[in-house]
């Protein structure tokens, strides 16, 4: 475990080098997700104003929604993208705000294996019901598995932030 630690404060590691190439990936598969919900509706759109539609296309841009958010979540964390409030962080000294910072992040990594977890779980009770989409009946049960691997990646892109203080991961 120190090794993988020593690894990961290094700014030039392999582990490091492997968990932005993780996030990239996933980043890639939310532009794909957008990318496929602007095809299927503008096909839609296109085909409702010749009087037909595209049979199914709520169940494609719903999955691809679910897709895109958590795959997308992983970098926008990388590139520490999210919107902060800080007015109460200034307040504090240094001391405190790398307390106060640490203890966020320990918390949002817990928080977010716990998410991991439970999406591994229903996914695998989806598999075993068989459950489907509506209309075309596309199986569910991956939908979390990505959700569960996109959160794992999540913890995984806090802990480099706690490990390294100051720097993102990757730059935007």
């Amino acid at each position: 475990m120190g090794a993988a630690l020593q690894a990961l404060r290094r700014s030039g590691g392999p582990l490091l080098t492997a968990v932005r190439t993780g996030v990239y990936a996933l980043a890639a598969l939310a532009a794909l997700g957008v990318l496929t919900m602007m095809t299927v509706t503008c096909v839609d759109v296109i085909l409702r104003i010749l009087g037909s539609s595209l049979v199914g296309a709520v169940d494609i841009v719903t999955v691809a929604g679910a897709i895109t958010v958590a795959a997308a979540l992983p970098y926008t964390t990388a590139v520490k993208g999210h919107v902060a409030i800080e007015f109460f962080f200034h307040k504090l000294n240094r001391t405190g705000r790398i307390v106060v910072d640490s203890i966020c992040r320990v918390a949002l990594i817990a928080m977010f294996a716990v998410v991991c977890r439970e999406c591994f779980v229903y996914g695998h009770k989806l598999r075993r019901s068989g459950e489907v989409t509506m209309t075309l009946e596309i199986p569910t049960y991956w939908v979390p598995y990505v959700i569960g691997v996109s959160s794992a990646a999540v913890s995984v892109v806090i802990l480099c932030h706690l490990l390294r203080p100051g720097r993102e991961l990757i730059k935007p």
